[in-house]
Formats: structure tokens, sequence, C-alpha cells
């Protein structure tokens, strides 16, 4: 373990995957990165993040379900969903990260998981 918050990416578009791993990286957090719900699922026994960003279209589980099982399990995690979608369609979280993303877009949503 690095000492680094953990921070879940459940995104299944590698390059964007990578860009929020990059982002996450210079904003201090260690990612564990999943390319579909059903993965991200299967590690919650080997994983405590902090934070979680979401894909909403994803393939097999849907972002949504993948969001509502990740509050179950990690209460205190902070929850961000990401999409193309219009916000006003995300189902309810700690923060809404519509894409493109931006790195001062996440550097915002940082700093209210670390306040």
């Amino acid at each position: 373990m690095s000492g680094r918050p953990l921070a879940l990416v459940v995104e299944d578009t590698v390059d964007q995957a990578a860009l929020l791993r990059r982002y996450l990286d210079r904003e201090g957090f260690d990612a564990f990165i999943a390319l579909d719900a059903e993965s991200a699922i299967a590690a919650f026994d080997e994983i405590d993040p902090v934070l979680a960003v979401i894909d909403l279209l994803l393939p097999g589980i849907s972002g949504q379900e993948c969001a509502r099982r990740v509050q179950e399990r990690f209460p205190e995690c902070f929850l961000v969903i990401s999409s193309v979608l219009d916000a006003a369609d995300y189902p309810p979280a700690d923060a809404a990260l519509p894409k493109p993303i931006t790195g001062a877009d996440l550097r915002a949503i940082v700093d209210r998981v670390t306040r």
C-alpha cells in the first residue's frame, strides 16, 4: 500500500480511464481502474475507495447499478457520476463530472473530497 487514498474508476473507454488515472495521480490518489461494473464489483473485497468515478454507459451491469452497489458497500465513499449524458439524467451522487473531463473539473471534486 502506498498510503495514498484510493479512487475507484469504472470506465469502459481505455483512453478515458487512462486520462482519469493521470488526473487522479496528479491529485495524490492511487487509481483502481475497472473497464466494466463486473470487474469493479469483483474487486470489492480487495479495495477500499474514498472516491469513485463511475461512467453511466457501461457494457453489462449499468453504471447506475454499479453506483448503487458502490454506495451500499462503501457508504463513506465520495461518489462521482461521469457521462456524456445530460447531467440532469444522472442518478443521485455526491458530484457530477460531465464529459469531456478536464483536470480542473476533477481537481474541484478532489478538493471537496479532501476537505
